[in-house]
Protein backbone atom coordinates (compact mmCIF):
# COMPACT_ATOMS: atom_id res chain seq x y z
CA UNK A 1 0.00 0.00 0.00
CA UNK A 2 1.18 3.35 -0.73
CA UNK A 3 2.39 5.33 2.42
CA UNK A 4 -0.82 7.30 3.58
CA UNK A 5 -0.91 10.60 2.64
CA UNK A 6 -1.38 13.18 5.95
CA UNK A 7 -2.88 16.82 5.06
CA UNK A 8 -3.26 18.80 8.50
CA UNK A 9 -5.34 22.50 7.85
CA UNK A 10 -4.06 24.93 10.04
CA UNK A 11 -6.68 27.32 10.24
CA UNK A 12 -8.17 30.49 12.20
CA UNK A 13 -12.04 30.16 12.97
CA UNK A 14 -14.38 31.23 10.45
CA UNK A 15 -11.78 30.83 7.83
CA UNK A 16 -13.85 28.63 5.34
CA UNK A 17 -11.80 25.58 7.23
CA UNK A 18 -15.40 23.97 7.61
CA UNK A 19 -15.86 24.10 3.83
CA UNK A 20 -12.45 22.66 2.91
CA UNK A 21 -13.39 19.87 5.16
CA UNK A 22 -16.56 18.93 3.35
CA UNK A 23 -14.40 19.61 0.32
CA UNK A 24 -12.04 16.64 0.67
CA UNK A 25 -14.82 15.00 2.01
CA UNK A 26 -15.77 14.41 -1.31
CA UNK A 27 -12.97 12.25 -2.61
CA UNK A 28 -13.34 8.44 -2.18
CA UNK A 29 -9.51 8.08 -1.36
CA UNK A 30 -9.64 10.79 1.49
CA UNK A 31 -10.90 10.72 5.56
CA UNK A 32 -11.58 13.70 7.17
CA UNK A 33 -11.16 14.84 10.59
CA UNK A 34 -12.64 17.65 12.57
CA UNK A 35 -10.35 19.22 15.14
CA UNK A 36 -9.58 16.11 16.95
CA UNK A 37 -7.29 18.52 19.27
CA UNK A 38 -10.05 20.77 20.52
CA UNK A 39 -10.60 18.25 23.94
CA UNK A 40 -7.08 18.93 24.39
CA UNK A 41 -6.84 22.94 24.05
CA UNK A 42 -10.18 23.09 26.22
CA UNK A 43 -8.26 20.56 28.66
CA UNK A 44 -4.82 23.08 29.00
CA UNK A 45 -7.10 26.56 28.35
CA UNK A 46 -9.12 26.71 31.76
CA UNK A 47 -10.47 30.45 30.80
CA UNK A 48 -11.47 29.29 27.22
CA UNK A 49 -13.64 26.69 28.60
CA UNK A 50 -16.01 29.02 29.81
CA UNK A 51 -16.89 30.95 26.36
CA UNK A 52 -16.54 28.21 24.28
CA UNK A 53 -20.42 26.46 23.41
CA UNK A 54 -20.20 22.95 24.35
CA UNK A 55 -16.85 22.91 25.92
CA UNK A 56 -18.22 20.72 28.55
CA UNK A 57 -19.55 18.13 26.63
CA UNK A 58 -16.46 18.17 24.01
CA UNK A 59 -14.54 17.65 27.01
CA UNK A 60 -16.16 14.16 28.55
CA UNK A 61 -16.21 12.78 24.60
CA UNK A 62 -13.38 13.63 23.14
CA UNK A 63 -9.67 12.34 23.60
CA UNK A 64 -8.04 15.01 26.19
CA UNK A 65 -4.51 14.19 25.90
CA UNK A 66 -2.37 15.71 22.74
CA UNK A 67 0.27 13.65 22.22
CA UNK A 68 -2.13 10.56 21.71
CA UNK A 69 -4.05 12.37 19.26
CA UNK A 70 -1.07 13.27 17.50
CA UNK A 71 -0.26 9.49 17.69
CA UNK A 72 -3.36 8.75 15.98
CA UNK A 73 -2.76 11.03 13.20
CA UNK A 74 0.62 9.43 12.62
CA UNK A 75 -0.41 6.05 12.28
CA UNK A 76 -4.06 5.99 11.14
CA UNK A 77 -4.21 3.90 7.68
CA UNK A 78 -7.83 4.26 7.01
CA UNK A 79 -7.76 5.67 3.73
CA UNK A 80 -4.99 6.77 1.33
CA UNK A 81 -5.47 10.22 2.47
CA UNK A 82 -6.22 11.64 5.66
CA UNK A 83 -7.34 15.44 6.30
CA UNK A 84 -7.19 16.88 9.78
CA UNK A 85 -8.76 20.06 10.36
CA UNK A 86 -7.51 22.11 13.13
CA UNK A 87 -7.60 25.82 14.53
CA UNK A 88 -4.13 27.02 15.35
CA UNK A 89 -4.35 27.90 18.54
CA UNK A 90 -5.22 24.25 19.71
CA UNK A 91 -1.69 23.60 19.38
CA UNK A 92 -0.66 24.81 22.74
CA UNK A 93 2.44 23.56 23.56
CA UNK A 94 2.52 20.25 21.72
CA UNK A 95 5.69 18.93 20.56
CA UNK A 96 5.72 19.99 16.52
CA UNK A 97 8.13 17.56 15.45
CA UNK A 98 5.18 15.48 13.84
CA UNK A 99 4.81 18.24 11.62
CA UNK A 100 7.77 16.83 9.38
CA UNK A 101 6.17 13.85 8.87
CA UNK A 102 2.41 15.95 7.24
CA UNK A 103 1.31 17.93 5.16
CA UNK A 104 0.88 21.48 6.22
CA UNK A 105 -1.43 23.91 5.22
CA UNK A 106 -2.17 27.19 6.75
CA UNK A 107 -5.62 28.73 6.03
CA UNK A 108 -6.16 32.35 6.60
CA UNK A 109 -9.22 34.89 5.54
CA UNK A 110 -8.80 38.75 5.53
CA UNK A 111 -9.41 40.13 9.26
CA UNK A 112 -12.27 42.56 8.31
CA UNK A 113 -14.10 39.71 6.67
CA UNK A 114 -13.48 37.42 9.61
CA UNK A 115 -13.46 39.71 13.03
CA UNK A 116 -16.79 40.34 12.70
CA UNK A 117 -18.08 36.80 11.82
CA UNK A 118 -16.58 35.88 15.01
CA UNK A 119 -17.62 37.57 17.25
CA UNK A 120 -20.90 36.50 16.62
CA UNK A 121 -20.33 33.59 18.40
CA UNK A 122 -17.62 34.70 20.64
CA UNK A 123 -17.84 37.79 21.51
CA UNK A 124 -14.73 40.59 22.14
CA UNK A 125 -11.90 38.32 20.94
CA UNK A 126 -8.03 38.77 21.72
CA UNK A 127 -5.61 38.50 19.18
CA UNK A 128 -4.90 34.57 20.80
CA UNK A 129 -8.15 33.66 20.18
CA UNK A 130 -7.98 34.29 16.11
CA UNK A 131 -4.97 32.61 14.84
CA UNK A 132 -2.70 35.31 12.69
CA UNK A 133 0.00 35.88 15.04
CA UNK A 134 0.22 32.03 16.10
CA UNK A 135 -0.06 31.57 11.68
CA UNK A 136 3.11 33.79 11.44
CA UNK A 137 4.83 31.61 14.26
CA UNK A 138 3.93 28.69 12.30
CA UNK A 139 5.08 30.21 9.43
CA UNK A 140 8.30 30.77 10.92
CA UNK A 141 8.89 27.60 12.23
CA UNK A 142 8.59 25.84 8.75
CA UNK A 143 11.23 27.75 7.18
CA UNK A 144 13.76 27.67 10.48
CA UNK A 145 12.66 23.60 10.06
CA UNK A 146 13.19 23.48 6.31
CA UNK A 147 9.18 22.17 6.36
CA UNK A 148 7.55 22.71 3.09
CA UNK A 149 4.09 24.67 4.07
CA UNK A 150 1.49 26.21 1.61
CA UNK A 151 -0.90 28.75 2.85
CA UNK A 152 -4.30 29.20 1.30
CA UNK A 153 -6.58 32.57 2.10
CA UNK A 154 -9.80 32.32 2.15
CA UNK A 155 -10.98 35.02 -0.53
CA UNK A 156 -8.59 33.48 -2.88
CA UNK A 157 -10.27 29.89 -2.61
CA UNK A 158 -13.84 31.42 -2.81
CA UNK A 159 -13.30 33.36 -6.09
CA UNK A 160 -11.40 30.60 -7.99
CA UNK A 161 -12.10 27.04 -6.15
CA UNK A 162 -10.88 24.93 -8.86
CA UNK A 163 -7.78 26.56 -9.36
CA UNK A 164 -6.69 26.78 -6.03
CA UNK A 165 -7.58 23.11 -5.03
CA UNK A 166 -5.79 21.62 -7.90
CA UNK A 167 -2.84 23.64 -6.93
CA UNK A 168 -3.29 22.54 -3.27
CA UNK A 169 -3.30 19.02 -4.68
CA UNK A 170 -0.21 19.32 -6.43
CA UNK A 171 1.42 20.39 -3.35
CA UNK A 172 0.12 17.43 -1.68
CA UNK A 173 1.23 15.27 -4.01
CA UNK A 174 -2.11 14.40 -4.82
CA UNK A 175 -4.25 14.24 -7.86
CA UNK A 176 -7.38 16.50 -8.37
CA UNK A 177 -10.52 15.32 -7.78
CA UNK A 178 -13.61 17.03 -9.77
CA UNK A 179 -16.27 16.07 -6.78
CA UNK A 180 -13.96 18.78 -4.33
CA UNK A 181 -16.17 21.54 -6.31
CA UNK A 182 -19.29 20.14 -4.66
CA UNK A 183 -21.46 18.29 -1.97
CA UNK A 184 -24.76 17.57 -0.85
CA UNK A 185 -26.34 20.23 1.99
CA UNK A 186 -26.44 18.57 4.78
CA UNK A 187 -24.26 17.82 8.49
CA UNK A 188 -21.89 15.15 7.92
CA UNK A 189 -21.09 12.72 10.57
CA UNK A 190 -17.25 13.85 10.68
CA UNK A 191 -18.87 17.22 12.16
CA UNK A 192 -17.84 17.71 15.45
CA UNK A 193 -20.20 18.38 18.62
CA UNK A 194 -19.47 22.13 18.07
CA UNK A 195 -21.05 22.28 14.43
CA UNK A 196 -24.61 23.16 15.80
CA UNK A 197 -23.05 26.66 17.28
CA UNK A 198 -20.75 27.08 14.14
CA UNK A 199 -21.77 25.06 10.83
CA UNK A 200 -25.19 26.46 9.69
CA UNK A 201 -24.20 27.90 6.47
CA UNK A 202 -21.89 24.95 5.18
CA UNK A 203 -24.82 22.84 6.28
CA UNK A 204 -27.13 24.72 4.17
CA UNK A 205 -24.33 25.15 1.21
CA UNK A 206 -23.47 23.06 -1.86
CA UNK A 207 -20.30 24.52 -3.01
CA UNK A 208 -17.79 27.18 -2.16
CA UNK A 209 -20.14 30.05 -1.89
CA UNK A 210 -18.97 33.33 -4.19
CA UNK A 211 -17.19 35.99 -2.06
CA UNK A 212 -18.86 38.57 -1.07
CA UNK A 213 -17.64 41.78 0.75
CA UNK A 214 -18.89 43.15 4.44
CA UNK A 215 -21.61 45.63 3.60
CA UNK A 216 -22.18 46.74 7.42
CA UNK A 217 -19.73 48.99 8.82
CA UNK A 218 -16.51 47.17 10.44
CA UNK A 219 -17.32 47.19 14.24
CA UNK A 220 -15.73 50.08 16.72
CA UNK A 221 -15.09 47.90 19.22
CA UNK A 222 -13.06 45.24 16.99
CA UNK A 223 -10.80 48.24 15.30
CA UNK A 224 -7.77 47.93 17.79
CA UNK A 225 -7.49 43.91 16.96
CA UNK A 226 -7.75 44.45 13.23
CA UNK A 227 -4.71 46.99 13.78
CA UNK A 228 -2.96 43.64 15.50
CA UNK A 229 -4.54 41.55 12.80
CA UNK A 230 -3.59 43.20 9.70
CA UNK A 231 0.29 42.82 9.28
CA UNK A 232 -0.07 39.01 10.38
CA UNK A 233 -2.19 38.48 7.98
CA UNK A 234 -0.37 40.82 4.98
CA UNK A 235 2.80 38.43 6.17
CA UNK A 236 0.32 35.53 5.27
CA UNK A 237 -0.43 36.43 1.78
CA UNK A 238 2.63 36.91 0.69
CA UNK A 239 2.74 32.98 0.55
CA UNK A 240 -0.93 32.32 -0.59
CA UNK A 241 -1.62 29.82 -3.36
Amino acid sequence: MAKTKRICLWSGPRNISTALMYSFAQRKDTKVFDEPLYAYYLRHHPEAQSYHPGAEEILKTMENDGDKVMEMMLTNTEKPVLFFKHMTHHLLDLNRDFMKEIVNVILTRNPVDMLPSFDKVISNPNIDDVGYALHVELLEYYKKHNIPFAVLDSRKVLENPKEVLWKLCKFAEIPFDENMLSWQPQQRTEDGLWAKYWYSNVHRSSSFQKYKPKEEPFPEHLKGLLNQCTPYYNELLKYAL
